[in-house]
């Protein structure tokens, strides 16, 4: 470990019950006038989506929205939203759902005013010093699941339509200038998405946690962030009208997503081609992933899952945390191998080398190879 590393952490956040309704106030602070907001198919007719509409009209900001978002968004969602927020006029965005919305309302923001190819932008050394940084939209984030954190990255992951595969595109002013975390947004999410987005946190966490890079706050944000999850995932599952355990899980999420600044591995260098293929839910199969990936990684990592397992509350260090992991995907009813959410072992020779090219294997403790990647896949299925 070099004690040598460059950080950057998130933004504004007005986090709380009812906060939609300050909608218009992050508008204004964000300079926009004419927001564009951009969801996801699944959320567009949804009485939440109905009521923010119904608060921008009242401000005066219209109701503009584009839904055309697929659940692993792609080049041609992103070329349509861009489209959309030009023809309307449109001077700012409001990303609004869960990570598909979150991710593809950034990337209209961002390629609104681009020349070149999205691909051009992907998160590769400095390739984002090609993008024309007064060209990128002003950006409000208003998510409705506790799970990616994409309302405080700097980062999509937008998936090739033609190549099936999953980029990183990455810009820092693609992070939104404010966020707006309402917890009663996210009490109609069906226990399956609150599960699988609650298990993506808790993997931001864990792979956070788990990476060799140096960054001090992100090793104690993660650790904490384990801990609300595994207090209130439980409490949310059973109970979605739960506004404290849907608080804090937003908090996890929030989280998650700031820790992994220093590193994601293995399960999420597994979990992008498996979704970009396969369509699978990102959250789900990073939960299933999990324990092979905590297994490769045991030589590196068990000393710090002492310590982790201890705050946890968990008896018996790393091996009672691989233990609890288990137990918990399994009471929040996530399937046990990759086979059982779609996954084609005759396939698996398709992933290894999309898995061995994803940046999240640059923070896995382990150095990812062709055979333990195949190891992982196969212990995964």
């Amino acid at each position: 470990m070099t004690l040598t590393a460059n950080w950057s952490y998130p933004t504004t956040i007005k986090f709380g019950a009812g906060r939609i309704a300050e909608l218009p106030a992050a508008c204004a602070q964000a300079g926009i006038t004419r927001p564009l907001l951009v969801t996801d198919k699944g959320l567009a007719d949804l009485p939440i989506t109905a009521r923010t509409l119904d608060i921008m009209a009242a401000a005066g900001l219209g109701r503009g929205i584009f839904s055309q978002v697929d659940p692993n968004p792609n080049e041609k969602n992103l070329e349509a939203g861009v489209a959309a927020y030009k023809a309307g006029g449109h001077d700012g965005v409001i990303a609004f759902g869960g990570g598909s919305g979150l991710d593809l309302g950034k990337m209209v923001a961002f390629m609104c005013g681009q020349t070149r190819p999205v691909w051009d932008y992907e998160d590769i050394g400095d390739w984002w010093t090609r993008a024309d940084a007064d060209a990128i939209a002003p950006i409000v984030a208003v998510p409705t699941t506790a799970g990616t954190g994409s309302e405080v990255g700097r980062a999509s992951v937008i998936t090739n339509s033609v190549t099936h595969v999953k980029k990183i595109i990455f810009h820092p002013k693609v992070l939104p200038e404010v966020v707006i975390c309402d917890p009663e947004l996210t009490v109609g999410m069906p226990k399956f998405i609150t599960a699988g987005t609650g298990l993506d946190a808790f993997a931001h966490c864990v792979e956070a946690f788990s990476s060799p890079h140096y960054h001090p706050m992100s090793q104690g944000i993660a650790l904490e962030g384990m801990r609300l999850v595994k207090d209130y995932l439980p409490r949310a599952y059973a109970d979605g009208t739960d506004i404290e355990a849907r608080a804090q899980m937003m908090s996890a999420a929030m989280m998650g997503a700031t820790a992994f600044q220093k590193g994601l591995g293995a399960i999420h260098a597994m979990s992008h081609p498996v979704g970009a293929v396969f369509h699978t839910h990102h959250g789900t199969t990073n939960a299933v992933c999990m324990p092979a990936v905590l297994d490769l990684n045991a030589p590196e990592i068990a000393d710090r899952f002492r310590t982790a397992a201890a705050y946890l509350d968990i008896e018996g260090g790393f091996d009672g945390f691989r233990a609890f992991v288990q137990g918990f995907n399994d009471s929040l009813g996530i399937p046990r191998s990759l086979k059982d959410i779609g996954v084609d072992p005759a396939r698996v020779d398709e992933l290894i080398p999309e898995a061995l090219k994803d940046p999240s294997c640059g923070g896995n403790p382990v150095k990812l190879t062709e055979a333990n990647l195949r190891q992982l896949f196969e212990a995964s299925l």
